[in-house]
């Protein structure tokens, strides 16, 4: 396809990642970022082979390996020192792959220089509120102050699960997570090569993983969350850091070592987690991508690799391409079985490890915890877990 204009709404990994790669085939990209300073919200995430496939290919994988955790295994218990179950090792697919625990500062910062180096145009504090379709199929981004920019041959939504340029779909989901990033305690107790879990029934669960460096700091770090329903963060707030410190301790008593840093709820982030899936992800000159065009709960921690499998088939699919109405059909078509699987994968497993119930939990503990562990299912989980299922890198020819 010739050189088009491109806007992209977002500056997260996902944008970042799409305008990269569209870039550097030649198109000319805009990013619109809401913020005046672009920066991430969150805390850690796990980078899976699919997701270091892309940044491999950006010439990225290298720096966030190095800067990230190497995670082995994903490792679960039922209180503090009850029965393991859950225990996915990446070593039972027999490949040389793992995870790597990444602080979002650090995956943001890789691919935001990337961008500045390639020159690419941000411009910031633009909070885009809509598209206006245009002659030809061109659109205008729409701004809240009421100016616009473009028309452009595409524009690529990335403003993740509430995206204003996406329809309304899907559901919030009744839990949430409170995220912080805290310094590592060696000698702790913790694994510093597994995301490690403890559960009480569905409705508590506290996990740490490791997340390598932050752009600020040398010091490697974790990764701290503890599940929360929506409507109890309010009385979490009220009750303060104390009362939930006690909640942490009897629930798994060595996270005193990282909780004792936290001194102010500032520290922490509260995340909101929707399940959504938009029937149709590509208007013409519009397509969604990652948490605009799917989310889930993070319980299979896809999210930022789905994002970035969504930004290479995009550029992709343009390259190989006629037409923008033809390149976005075609992202559509190379994503749309990995999604759907994955998206019904978390839908079922979202409330074994996140609901209000007894009987999953203990069907999760009792059943499907000794079953885990018969072959073929290591190998199963493990190419669950790292986002393998369906095949995605051979069918985007990632492999």
């Amino acid at each position: 396809m010739r050189p088009i204009e491109i806007a992209v709404a977002g500056c997260g990994p996902c944008g970042l990642a799409a305008a990269l790669l569209l870039a550097r085939d030649g198109h000319h990209v805009t990013i619109f970022e809401r913020f005046d300073v672009a920066q991430p919200v969150g805390s850690g995430l796990m980078l899976q082979p699919t997701g270091l496939a892309v940044l491999d290919r950006l010439g990225l994988g290298a720096a966030a390996r190095a800067s990230g955790a190497v995670i082995e295994r994903l490792v679960g218990r039922a209180g503090a020192d009850g029965p393991v179950v859950l225990d996915v090792r990446y070593a039972a697919m027999r490949r040389a792959v793992t995870g790597i625990g990444i602080h979002r500062a650090r995956l943001f910062d890789l691919l935001y220089r990337a961008a500045r180096n390639d020159g690419i145009v941000i411009e910031t504090g633009r909070h885009v509120v809509g598209t206006t379709l245009a002659a030809g199929g061109r659109r205008r981004v729409d701004f809240a102050d009421g100016s616009s920019a473009g028309p452009f041959d595409l524009v690529v939504d990335t403003l993740g699960a509430r995206s204003v340029l996406a329809p309304p779909t899907g559901r919030e989901l009744a839990y949430g997570a409170l995220w912080a990033s805290l310094d590592w305690v060696d000698g702790a107790g913790f694994d510093g090569a597994a995301l490690e879990q403890r559960y009480r029934a569905a409705r508590h669960m506290t996990g740490v993983m490791p997340i390598g460096t932050s752009p600020d700091s040398a010091a490697p770090q974790a990764a701290f969350f503890w599940s929360l329903r929506a409507d109890l963060f309010d009385r979490w707030q009220r009750e303060g850091l104390a009362a939930w410190a006690a909640d942490v301790r009897a629930l798994w008593p060595i996270c005193n070592a990282l909780h004792d840093q936290i001194v102010d709820p500032s520290q922490l982030t509260f995340a909101r987690y929707t399940h959504r899936t938009l029937s149709n992800p590509a208007a013409p000159g519009l397509i969604h991508l990652g948490d605009a065009w799917h989310s889930t709960s993070p319980q299979l921690g896809q999210g930022a690799n789905m994002a970035l499998l969504d930004a290479w088939a995009l550029a992709q699919a343009v390259r190989s391409s006629g037409s923008v109405g033809e390149a976005l059909a075609w992202t559509v078509h190379l994503r749309q079985s990995h999604i759907r699987l994955y998206q019904q994968l978390s839908y079922w497993l979202t409330p074994v490890y996140q609901s209000d119930g007894d009987l999953l939990p203990m069907l999760r503990d009792r059943l499907v915890a000794p079953v885990s562990k018969i072959a073929p299912m290591p190998f199963l989980l493990a190419h669950l877990v790292s986002g393998l299922v369906g095949a995605p890198l051979g069918r985007l020819e990632l492999g």
